[in-house]
């Protein structure tokens, strides 16, 4: 009788138990809300985060009031209508068995920022570096003695620290002093130069991994959704710093996304390979946030001697255009964009290149002018648009032309390459005529192909007026990539 009586009393002890064991939960926050924190303007706010099973929770700020009830998982999460933005601080109220309040919290855009060193370069080198002798950069090195915009704020993410509650809710910092010393100057840039045209307060998000290749910032299960890599075998650990580093950031409010890796992937000789880890990536993240029209901005990686690093690899000179030219192809995915930064690295043994307030200023102007409707903004140098074969010379048609075509520092146009029908590529003469690029060479008396900026060490000086540099590229044998949504 008694063993009877415990069988059937089984189930109900033990939901006493779950019952008594959950009533002492406190509700608890992921670590990206928290207090200085910007939420998102113009469009519905998660609030999310655990509590005890069948717990109510209440979610006050700026006037609005929205409940909810944990589920069986413990999790809950409630929206908040859209905001306008704002510059005052206010508080964010959560409370269910405790009570939290957030504090200082502002309303503006949000943007996430990922990738590998370049990306992670922080604020503290920029100050070590001399100003470099170019007219498109515009920030001296000492943006850290006047950084003090309360409405510019930062979050930087670890490995570890979005895996773990935090009672104190301190993620987020204004951006300055220690805190910006630490952070992206390559993301700090773009949300300065975003305030400077929007007036609104700026929330970035940084998390990059230095030496990273993209491979780990992909779910595993978004490969196999790629036809391509079918019958190839990914390396790399997928998903490894997606789930660290990207999945608990989710589901919170952001305007898109910028991203600055591709140094570890060059140095596996990837091409069209990477075009493809580029889709699976943009992909995986705007499936993750529930968006498939987020913007998603990057870089071009710089100049570098890949030829003379050592590796698994045979390097030569054309490695890295070659790798750029997959990022280019990437740009047939909807809502991205690319900066070029040709002119961005004073030091060609330098894999890090330190003007990273133009990285930041030309995201920006990729943002302003495809996201936020500042369409009379030129946010692109010259773009290869098409090619005419006329007796000895090609001439060259480009989109992105801004308000004319020229040479950066008044010297005749360096770094195209002209080549007949054997292949084998010369010097060439280029010369701007109109809104065209006529090239030639008296070495080739009927050319078939060009190439622009097709060499590691190039660093050419064909710019468009706004001064933003050209892309490189070549108008033979080009990557055949498609996009497939």
């Amino acid at each position: 009788m008694h063993l009877s009586l415990t069988k059937f009393y089984k189930p109900f002890i033990a939901a006493l138990l779950l019952l008594c064991n959950s009533a002492g939960a406190e509700v608890v926050l992921p670590k990206i809300l928290g207090n200085d924190m910007v939420l998102q303007r113009n469009q519905p706010v998660p609030v999310w985060g655990k509590a005890s099973v069948g717990e109510v929770v209440t979610v006050k700020f700026s006037k609005q009031v929205k409940k909810t009830t944990a589920d069986t998982a413990g999790s809950w999460k409630v929206m908040l209508d859209p905001m306008s933005a704002s510059a005052q601080g206010q508080t964010l109220y959560i409370s269910g068995s405790n009570a939290i309040e957030l504090n200082n919290i502002l309303v503006g855009e949000v943007w996430l920022c990922s990738g590998q060193s370049n990306m992670q370069y922080e604020m503290r080198k920029n100050s070590k570096v001399r100003k470099p002798d170019t007219s498109t950069v515009n920030s001296p090195v000492d943006e850290l003695e006047r950084a003090h915009n309360p409405a510019i704020r930062i979050f930087m993410a670890t490995q570890k620290n979005l895996l773990k509650p935090d009672a104190k809710h301190e993620g987020w910092s204004i951006a300055q002093d220690s805190a910006l010393r630490a952070f992206s100057a390559a993301g700090y840039f773009f949300a300065k130069n975003l305030y400077q045209h929007l007036r609104v307060p700026v929330g970035v998000i940084c998390s990059s991994v230095s030496g990273s290749r993209i491979d780990p910032w992909i779910p595993e299960p978004a490969f196999a959704e790629e036809s391509y890599f079918n019958n190839i075998k990914v390396e790399g650990d997928p998903g490894k710093f997606y789930a660290k580093m990207i999945e608990p950031l989710a589901p919170f409010g952001i305007k898109g996304f910028l991203w600055y890796q591709g140094e570890s992937n060059c140095f596996l000789g990837e091409t069209i390979s990477y075009t493809y880890k580029m889709q699976a990536l943009i992909n995986s993240w705007r499936k993750l946030w529930q968006n498939k029209n987020l913007p998603f901005y990057y870089v071009q990686i710089a100049p570098f001697y890949y030829s003379k690093s050592k590796g698994q690899v045979a390097y030569t000179p054309q490695t890295l255009p070659e790798f750029r030219e997959a990022q280019t192809a990437a740009l047939q995915i909807p809502h991205t964009g690319m900066i070029i930064t040709t002119d961005l690295n004073d030091d060609i043994n330098n894999l890090h290149p330190p003007f990273k307030w133009e990285v930041g200023r030309r995201l920006a102007l990729q943002a302003l002018a495809n996201t936020y409707g500042f369409n009379k903004l030129v946010y692109a140098g010259p773009v290869y648009r098409g090619i005419k074969k006329k007796g000895s010379q090609i001439e060259l048609s480009f989109r992105s032309e801004g308000s004319g075509l020229v040479s950066h520092d008044g010297k005749p146009l360096n770094n195209f390459i002209i080549a007949g029908a054997d292949g084998n590529f010369v010097n060439a003469d280029a010369k701007i005529k109109g809104n065209k690029v006529i090239v030639s060479s008296p070495a080739v008396t009927k050319p078939v192909a060009v190439r622009f900026a097709w060499d590691e060490a190039a660093q050419p000086n064909f710019y468009n007026k706004e001064g933003l540099p050209a892309v490189p590229f070549r108008t033979d044998n080009p990557l055949k990539y498609t996009y497939h949504p």
